[in-house]
């Protein structure tokens, strides 16, 4: 925590708005549309997958339809595509920001059209705080037609040519649950340059209630808003964000400066066209030296959390009947990815702790 978040807390027990809605809600969408800049509306939500949810349905995205899902992912980027009975169709990483692949993307929208299937949308990731090879990306939507979700969860204060993750896509979300760079406790958003969408998505995640001095309801919605509490935590984590991203950046530069010579390769920023946040530090073992299951169980017998990669969407048992479009960078990425520790609160002596201790896995595993 910061320090402001518990006054706009009280702020909300003063006034009596403790339920959905009010004014650290206003207040907080302010805030993101201030820090995002690009003309962007916002609408406050329970949490990035129901903001994902509520893109596919303004999208149009109905039973039987396909879209078009990057495959090194959360689950959650992906269940809200089965929520809307549409068939997840996944896409492969490029080796350069482990983000989907334009090449596998546009290779699938001409194989799923040739099959006399267009797919409805895209929903692309910004893994790990990094940027994807969003011109492409935007080159191949424009080229077909085909709407771009930017699941910008984990990327809050990243940007791509000086632009900031979460407003690429025709429809971006972003995520505050609690291990993000900023937490409402749990909580999203639905960001769009077009504020019909922004509008839809507010009387969508609002039950759908249509006008009217009785309850009346023409479509089917959806019990999404925010809380005016959780939403003051937010208010509070805006004013800290920028020293949060410095922290993370700061976090990853240890990690490389301490282990560049021991053959790891670090998802590292391409060119200057990207800025990471680097919400996590994340490499993959080298060809020589202890493997990424040897560095992370000795990790945990000290008690040091780290974790594999995310496990790609068309491994999963739940996905694994899906359509997937790739070449295995997904897979080996996954097989060969570890996430160290990378919280804003650790201290250098804590980031040396587990740097000498990955480097003492690396020398035991010479002399043996």
């Amino acid at each position: 925590m910061g320090g402001s978040e518990q006054a706009f807390v009280n702020l909300a027990f003063e006034t009596n708005w403790i339920a959905p809605l009010g004014p650290n809600v206003d207040g907080f969408e302010k805030d993101l549309m201030g820090f995002l800049g690009e003309d962007v509306h916002v609408c406050a939500l329970s949490s990035g997958t129901a903001a994902i949810h509520l893109a596919l349905v303004i999208l149009g995205v109905r039973h039987g339809d396909e879209v078009l899902c990057q495959s090194l992912t959360f689950s959650a980027s992906a269940n809200p595509i089965v929520y809307q009975g549409a068939i997840p169709v996944f896409v492969d990483s490029e080796p350069d920001t482990w983000n989907m692949s334009p090449e596998h993307l546009e290779r699938a929208i001409v194989d799923r059209m040739k099959h006399g299937k267009k797919p409805k949308a895209i929903i692309f990731v910004d893994l790990y705080g990094m940027p994807a090879k969003i011109d492409a990306l935007v080159e191949i939507s424009d080229k077909y037609g085909i709407p771009l979700i930017e699941d910008a969860a984990e990327a809050l204060g990243s940007t791509f040519n000086g632009i900031k993750a979460g407003t690429f896509g025709d429809i971006s979300i972003l995520s505050f649950n609690g291990n993000k760079i900023i937490t409402t406790s749990g909580g999203g958003a639905l960001v769009s340059k077009n504020r019909s969408y922004v509008d839809k998505a507010r009387f969508l995640a609002t039950q759908a209630q249509d006008p009217a001095p009785h309850y009346q309801h023409s479509q089917i919605g959806y019990n999404y808003r925010m809380s005016n509490i959780c939403a003051g935590i937010g208010r509070g984590q805006m004013e800290v964000l920028p020293d949060r991203i410095i922290q993370r950046r700061r976090v990853f530069d240890h990690y490389c400066n301490r282990l560049q010579d021991a053959g790891f390769t670090f998802q590292s920023e391409p060119d200057n066209k990207y800025y990471s946040n680097h919400w996590l530090t994340v490499f993959t073992e080298g060809s020589s030296g202890p493997s990424r299951e040897t560095i992370r169980l000795a990790l945990s017998e000290m008690n040091i959390d780290s974790r594999p990669v995310w496990k790609p969407m068309h491994l999963q048992p739940v996905f694994s009947a899906y359509p997937y479009y790739g070449e295995g960078i997904s897979e080996r990425l996954f097989q060969n990815g570890l996430c160290l520790p990378s919280g804003s609160n650790l201290s250098l002596d804590e980031l040396d702790m587990v740097s000498n201790m990955i480097v003492s896995v690396m020398q035991k595993e010479v002399l043996t």
